[in-house]
């Protein structure tokens, strides 16, 4: 066999947190260990040594990368101390990379070097459309008790669509969209890559509602009871972030989805053109809305507690990939919960600075998904996806064809 192994990758892991990868001696502990792996897919100590070689190729079209939790148990027995949970995270951290779209914004997104203009990005942007809008004026309090932020983005009278939603929708579905673009380039290479490691040829395939119904479903529904998290146990405290974390998210898709609705639709009905200004801090919407950032926040502060706690017990030096979302949530909740309150208090000045870091950050945590942490939530999803459709007649009909 002819190993040609990539010494830049090498260094990547390295430099990601699997800086302890030389240290594995291929004992199988990991593997034994780990609760996820399986009998007949045992992982990581062949994603140990693929790494040892620098065999990027193969790495970044294993699903069982994606399927590992890093939950910690194989780092907690490792009697090297080769920690193989985190030298995972240092190759999904890659795969998203290498996966990215369009490749330069998803290389910005992978060190911290990138850090200034992935926030000079939105904040330029964000800016640039108030100022052209004409709403940059800090409004009276009496305006701002009366319409909120609302008119952030200035007033226009026509009937169909506010100004202030008109601006927002350029924003926030153009970095969405591009987010979703991205994900889906992405996604559909990885899947290439996977069929084609484990051998699978493209002359069967399910329909898509088959595909579905069968191994897509099975896979959002796993992931959201957090089945495999719960088999975790050195770091079983996770679930206390993520859970809430991903509750919120739901949360505030309702509250967005029915804001657009009660906004774009409902208001322009007879009789209810009131839904256009603020709603009551009583409104079971706002509720929700609040509660929801109120999650946020403690989900995310207990994952910031643990990754912290976790770095000073091992020694390890804290990555980009790893803290960069925490903090982009962190921000998203903190400044929404902070523009509420200057709302509530009539602050129009500070309430205008604070909502704008919000949009700020709200832009950065739609428009960086793919390449970040968040992007588990799409690569992992078709991992788990993949899984079910190598161990399917789909998959062992197309190999045997």
């Amino acid at each position: 066999m002819n190993v040609q192994p990539d010494l830049e990758f090498i260094k990547y892991l390295k430099s990601a947190g699997g800086d302890t990868l030389k240290k594995c001696y291929q004992c199988a502990t990991c593997s034994v260990i780990c609760p996820l792996s399986t009998d007949n897919k045992p992982f990581p100590r062949k994603e140990m040594i693929w790494a040892q070689w620098g065999l990027k190729d193969k790495l970044v079209a294993d699903p069982d990368i994606f399927l590992c939790h890093q939950c910690g148990d194989c780092t907690a027995y490792c009697p090297r101390g080769a920690k193989p949970g985190d030298v995972l995270g240092a190759i999904r951290a890659y795969a998203y990379t290498f996966y990215g779209w369009p490749s330069g914004l998803a290389k910005l997104a992978s060190s911290s070097k990138g850090l200034p203009m992935m926030i000079a990005i939105p904040s330029v942007v964000i800016f640039v459309l108030w100022f052209i809008s004409g709403g940059i004026t800090i409004p009276n309090a009496t305006d701002f008790s009366a319409h909120g932020y609302q008119q952030f983005f200035g007033h226009w009278d026509f009937h169909w669509l506010s100004k202030n939603v008109f601006f927002i929708d350029i924003i926030m579905l153009s970095a969405a969209g591009l987010a979703v673009f991205a994900a889906y380039k992405g996604v559909s290479s990885m899947w290439k890559g996977m069929e084609e490691h484990a051998g699978i040829k493209s002359n069967f395939r399910p329909t898509i509602v088959q595909f579905a119904t069968e191994f897509l479903w099975p896979a959002i529904l796993e992931i959201v009871k957090h089945t495999r998290f719960q088999e975790c146990k050195t770091n079983l405290d996770r679930v206390q972030g993520h859970l809430p974390l991903m509750l919120s998210f739901i949360g505030l898709f309702i509250v967005t989805a029915w804001s657009a609705t009660a906004n774009d639709v409902l208001a322009l009905i007879p009789g209810l053109s009131f839904l256009h200004g603020p709603m009551s801090v009583w409104n079971p919407i706002k509720i929700l809305a609040n509660v929801s950032a109120i999650a946020m926040i403690v989900g995310v502060g207990i994952l910031w507690s643990n990754r912290s706690k976790k770095e000073a017990e091992a020694g390890l030096t804290g990555t980009f990939y790893d803290w960069f979302l925490i903090w982009v949530i962190m921000a998203v909740g903190v400044s929404g919960l902070l523009a509420e309150i200057a709302r509530w208090a009539g602050l129009a000045a500070p309430g205008y600075i604070i909502y704008y870091i919000h949009l700020v950050t709200v832009m950065m945590l739609f428009m960086y998904m793919p390449y970040t942490k968040f992007a588990h939530l799409v690569y992992r999803t078709f991992a788990m996806a993949f899984e079910r459709y190598r161990e399917s007649p789909y998959g062992k009909k197309s190999v045997s064809m």
